[in-house]
């Protein structure tokens, strides 16, 4: 959310803004928040005067009824002056009431007017024109056939897609055996991995008022994404962001205590809305999954700099398990409103012979800050801190990079170095079919 006071004095700048996100629909909601914060601050400063009116007149009520005492014709004129007392207050009811209205609307509108993006974001519709920037690893297409990640899987009983859908419906899965363990031994090492680049590991609720929600994402993203619980004011977390960064709502953080560098474990609910592609069956979109996250809360001039290492974390993460990805900068269409930049770090699939996202690094500015009411306090004042965050490792999703990068000509699954202490030394997983 921006602030209504860049708005009122860059309005063009945020026009501009909106266009770049190609979003025209929303340019006269930028007149309309100015006219609402026009009479708004119309309504405060009568409102004002009336106080100060109300406190005059009090004074001047005692003076003339104690003057009435000696001089009866005094009373009239403290009865006259309370009876402007009496207007007043009526009218300061009315402006009162009108503020709260009008702040309301202002606040509705302002949730919806996107964030101003980086410059170095590409101007595009939509995902089709993010920027390929650099890859690391040498992408390979093997010389025998790559099954499909769910068959690989159901070649060590992996995996029960059927029998989920009969307990939950379609989107859900059972995970099995060494590849249930797999699952667990990558999340394991991608919890120490942050953990050794000096983040504090976190376990957040996996449930969270509305409040938060609208504090962390938009309204869009929210219908999207949010399962919300009847009856009750809560909601089940679609990432451990939502949490991470509820954690420092309506909180003034000590200046000494930034960066606030953690990194959260948590099961994920979404709703995925609409189709998708038939690359997308299996375990690639889920309703439900486990992820570890990164979470940074820091100064303002700091947040570019974190930007650059956090999605680099990514990089060096699925390097250290041998596969192959590649950075997108992601264009301004496909930037959420509450984004100032974001990327996509995508993972090689040898099946496929194409890239697929695996973790989206995002820098949010001091958005989600303003929405949540977040301050820091400096040697010369508050100010909104900038929140980032980042995909450490989204399985079962990245085991389909994992089991394909990994595959060997006999069907079995080559366990990279780094995650075999994680799975009891085993070095290969031998298919049972």
């Amino acid at each position: 959310m921006l602030d209504i006071k860049f708005l009122r004095e860059q309005p063009e700048l945020v026009k501009e803004n909106i266009k770049k996100k190609f979003q025209e629909e929303k340019l006269p909601l930028v007149d309309e928040v100015i006219e609402l914060d026009r009479r708004n601050r119309e309504a405060m400063t009568e409102a004002n005067s009336l106080r100060c009116a109300r406190n005059d007149l009090s004074k001047q009520i005692g003076i003339l009824m104690g003057q009435a005492k000696k001089d009866p014709s005094k009373l009239a004129e403290a009865e006259e002056a309370k009876a402007k007392v009496k207007a007043n207050a009526d009218r300061l009811a009315e402006l009162e009431k009108l503020e709260t209205e009008l702040a309301a609307e202002i606040r509705k509108i302002m949730l919806t007017i996107p964030n101003i993006i980086d410059p170095a974001v590409p101007i595009g519709p939509d995902d089709s024109a993010n920027v390929e920037v650099e890859r690391f690893g040498e992408a390979i297409v093997p010389d025998f056939e790559i099954p499909y990640h769910t068959d690989i899987m159901e070649r060590f009983d992996g995996v029960d897609m059927d029998a989920a859908g009969r307990v939950s419906g379609a989107g859900f899965y059972y995970l099995m055996g060494d590849i249930a363990r797999l699952h667990e031994a990558v999340l394991a090492y991608a919890r120490d991995f942050m953990i050794d680049k000096g983040f504090t590991f976190c376990i957040p609720p996996f449930m969270i008022h509305g409040n938060v929600v609208e504090g962390v994402m938009s309204q869009t993203d929210m219908d999207a994404m949010m399962y919300k619980i009847e009856g009750e004011d809560l909601y089940l977390i679609g990432t451990s962001e939502h949490s991470m960064i509820g954690k420092f709502i309506d909180q003034m953080i000590p200046e000494e205590k930034l960066p606030q560098t953690l990194t959260s474990y948590s099961p994920c609910f979404r709703k995925e809305k609409g189709s998708h592609g038939i690359e997308e069956r299996g375990v690639y979109r889920i309703h439900q999954f486990e992820k570890q996250e990164m979470i940074v809360v820091c100064k303002p001039e700091d947040s570019a700099s974190w930007y650059e290492k956090m999605w680099r974390y990514s990089v060096e993460l699925f390097r250290s398990m041998d596969i192959p990805v590649r950075q997108l900068e992601c264009c301004s269409g496909d930037l959420a409103d509450l984004k100032v930049r974001s990327c996509d770090i995508e993972a090689w699939s040898p099946r496929q012979k194409k890239y697929f996202e695996v973790c989206s690094c995002s820098n949010l500015g001091d958005a989600q800050a303003r929405r949540l009411k977040m301050r820091v306090k400096g040697e010369t004042g508050t100010y909104l801190p900038h929140t980032l965050n980042n995909t450490v490792a989204a399985p079962p999703r990245m085991l389909i990079a994992l089991l394909e990068n990994n595959l060997q000509p006999d069907g079995s699954v080559k366990i990279p170095a780094v995650l075999q202490p994680y799975m009891g030394g085993t070095q290969v997983l031998t298919p049972k079919h």
